[in-house]
């Protein structure tokens, strides 16, 4: 059974860091694919970064250069680094595993996945 957790989440100001953690059971990357998705109030979901097996990894260009996702196998650990957050990245944000392909994950509204986190809240105030 894949069990996705997420922590890592709060408010900061504008300009400020936050790290998202998701620690996984269940999943193994090897062959496949995770990511992180956001969702803000009242919009579709969408994805945010991700990474396969391979460790390719691709960004939505609105978070391009500011954040990065990593993956720490001894600690079944998906991370989440965002920097210089801004007020419009303020959503809740998921991990999810099993995905059908990096750039699809980024390129997609409501990017398809077979396993989801309960998500955590992230809040930037200007």
């Amino acid at each position: 059974q894949v069990q996705l957790v997420e922590s890592g989440g709060g408010s900061v100001q504008s300009g400020g860091s936050l790290r998202l953690s998701c620690k996984i059971s269940g999943y193994t990357l090897e062959t496949g694919c995770m990511g992180w998705v956001r969702q803000r109030l009242g919009d579709e979901r969408e994805g945010v970064a991700a990474i396969d097996g391979g460790g390719i990894v691709s960004y939505a260009e609105s978070v391009k250069g500011r954040f990065t996702i990593s993956l720490d196998n001894a600690e079944n650990t998906l991370y989440l680094q965002m920097n210089d957050l801004k007020p419009e990245d303020t959503a809740m944000y998921y991990c999810a595993a099993n995905c059908a392909g990096t750039w699809i994950v980024v390129a997609a509204i409501n990017p398809v996945f077979n396993y989801w986190g309960q998500g955590t809240q992230v809040t930037v105030s200007s």
